[in-house]
């Protein structure tokens, strides 16, 4: 049976941005701070301190932000972080108000990780005049064509592939965000541009910030030599109450500014939860197994976030993903508040078992018989506490682009923001849907509007509520 992926709403076409080419800037800045010596042995962080650095050392990287909401805020406060090399040279964001509180927030230097003293903020690193401060649907676009050297994009999902492909076009490092896209059409696409941004030697950051975890560093590849074996299953999990998320209500919005504005809640804006928070999971599992599933089968629904406020994602979704080689994965994911909360995953091995979470990873041995011995475990009460991994993040791409390293991750946020939407097409339609015929599939609601009156992908049925999938039907 060839099973039709297709979109449950109904979509009006809004025309693409055009692209413009312009020449890449080339830098000679000094060296990122990365922290402790630690940090950087950890990492295999080759000295920095060349001739052609030094030459150029009053210069700072110019950070434009794109997406000014708490993930944003964060994301640039960990840029600002990494030492004296960057600067926070532009803003941009659909609505001003967000704009504006990040911008307080930064100067503060009480966004994201950093808890600076107060009122000593982040002084000269941040300098965003009011004419550097872009705001609307088109915000993006004026910041990329301002004089910034680094872009972050961080607002709403759909609009990722757009904005990445742009950014590349224009010569500009990025990073961005996980989920990369919210459908196949918006995945094949951050695939094409990730080609570009290598031929350009452009850098690119994804926010799948747990392969800058040292613990997960640690246990993967403890897997990949095989100290628990082949891998025979895996299970993962994000099993949380409500999302961070609270959705506004309408009041003198026209519709797509209310979706934007509640982006959480429409997975054409955020792919739903699989694909927005549980994708760190299905990461996790295809790093493991060095490769992707090839179909996927499952079940999901809303039993408990059923108000109309809460658009039309689900609130629990449960998949199972087959790899090339058989090995299964069976995948969980859940907002639903009094019920029992799990974050993490489980890599069952022919010789043992390896449990990981961002508080701890361990790895067990099992003999013939079952019993169990330790092999090997994070953390302890006498080591020191790592860097973030947020922040870890960050100093590696600062580094790779002062210094000229390889660094481009979106190949892999595509693959595995795919294997999040693969999941979501199988709770969403009930079948099971195979990798190729679903990222094939020509079927997308990622628009880039060019104002608020432009109509969104879905609309509101008579009663306020909105369609949502139905397994069997859809």
């Amino acid at each position: 049976m060839t099973l039709r992926i297709e979109n449950p709403h109904t979509a009006d076409s809004i025309s693409a941005n055009p692209s413009t080419e312009i020449t890449r800037r080339t830098y000679l800045a000094r060296s990122s701070l990365l922290g402790s010596a630690a940090l950087a042995s950890a990492w295999s962080l080759a000295d920095t301190q060349s001739a052609a650095v030094h030459a150029a050392q009053d210069q700072r990287l110019k950070i434009g932000l794109i997406g000014c909401g708490a993930r944003g805020s964060g994301a640039a406060a960990q840029a600002l972080a990494t030492g004296n090399d960057v600067q926070l040279w532009a803003m941009a964001d659909a609505f001003p108000d967000q704009l504006e509180n990040s911008l307080k927030a930064l100067s503060r230097g009480r966004a994201g990780d950093s808890k600076l003293e107060p009122g000593e903020g982040f002084g000269s690193k941040i300098d965003v005049p009011p004419e550097r401060r872009y705001v609307g649907l088109d915000a993006y676009r004026k910041l990329i064509d301002s004089d910034v050297d680094v872009v972050i994009l961080t607002g709403p999902p759909a609009f990722r592939p757009a904005q990445f492909e742009y950014a590349i076009q224009a010569g500009k490092h990025v990073f961005m965000e996980k989920p990369v896209a919210t459908t196949p059409a918006g995945v094949r696409q951050v695939l094409d541009i990730a080609k570009l941004a290598k031929d350009k030697n452009l850098k690119v950051g994804v926010g799948l910030q747990r392969h800058h975890q040292e613990s997960y560093n640690e246990a993967i590849h403890r897997i990949h030599t095989g100290e628990i074996g082949r891998i025979t299953a895996m299970r993962c999990f994000w099993n949380g109450s409500a999302p961070a998320k609270t959705p506004r209500p309408k009041q003198n919005m026209t519709e797509l500014e209310f979706q934007v504005r509640n982006w959480y809640f429409f997975d054409w804006l955020s792919g739903d939860h699989i694909c927005e928070q549980h994708i760190h999971n299905l990461d996790i599992c295809n790093w493991a197994m060095n490769a992707h599933p090839i179909a996927a089968e499952g079940m999901g629904g809303r039993q408990v976030r059923t108000g109309k406020e809460y658009g039309n994602i689900f609130d629990h979704h449960a998949v199972i993903y087959t790899y090339a080689n058989g090995t299964k994965l069976h995948s969980y994911c859940r907002q639903i508040p009094g019920c029992k909360n799990f974050v993490g995953e489980t890599i069952e091995g022919s010789r043992g078992r390896a449990t990981l979470g961002t508080v701890r990873c361990s790895l067990i041995a099992l003999d013939d018989a079952g019993t169990e011995s330790p092999i090997w475990e994070s953390g302890g009460k006498n080591r020191e506490k790592p860097l973030s991994p947020y922040q870890v993040e960050w100093n590696v791409m600062v580094d790779a682009i002062l210094n000229d390293r390889t660094h481009n991750e979106a190949e892999n946020g595509a693959l595995s923001t795919m294997t999040a939407v693969l999941g979501r097409l199988a709770t969403y339609t009930g079948q099971e849907v195979s990798w190729d015929e679903a990222i094939a599939s020509p079927e997308t609601t990622e628009v880039d509007p060019l104002n608020w009156d432009a109509p969104p992908p879905i609309h509101p049925l008579a009663d306020g509520s909105y369609p949502i999938a139905k397994p069997g039907r859809t």
